[in-house]
């Protein structure tokens, strides 16, 4: 079983290792540097973190937001899961399930009645994670950029 919550400073270093392997596009100076500006409040994103320890060891975690809109939702106010994570090893032990569930938790708290989230639309693997804890898959989009 496995104990969810909120991240302290003090375990920046293991939140900093989960988010270089969720996100390994960013660098470690980068996710570091966001890492402190949430510590110190400076951060817009995330809003909460939470962490999923089994024992002693933390083995996952979840970022969370508000967002004004999202797609598929009629609220203006929806709590959203910015990144969710969990080590290849704790995989398929509930402990995915209890992180989104905290989150929703943590929505209702901040007054939400709806919870979004998004993957990769290649991700197939986060996409049945997410049918499986009770998302219902709402869009596909391919985003695009230009620089002006």
């Amino acid at each position: 079983m496995s104990v969810i919550r909120a991240a302290t400073r003090a375990e920046s270093a293991v939140w900093l290792r989960m988010r270089c392997a969720l996100w390994p596009e960013g660098s470690a100076k980068e996710h570091a540097a966001e890492i402190a500006a949430y510590f110190a409040g400076e951060a817009r994103l995330p809003l909460a973190v939470l962490l999923a320890f089994e024992g002693d060891a933390a083995v996952g975690f979840a970022e969370l937001s508000i967002r004004s809109v999202v797609d598929g939702c009629e609220t203006d106010r929806v709590a959203y899961l910015e990144g969710w994570y969990v080590d290849p090893a704790a995989r398929r032990r509930g402990v995915g399930r209890s992180l989104v569930a905290a989150a929703e938790d943590w929505g209702r708290a901040q007054g939400c009645t709806e919870f979004g989230s998004d993957t990769q639309i290649d991700n197939t693997v986060s996409a049945a994670a997410h049918v499986a804890l009770g998302f219902a898959e709402v869009e596909r989009l391919r985003c695009f950029k230009k620089t002006l």
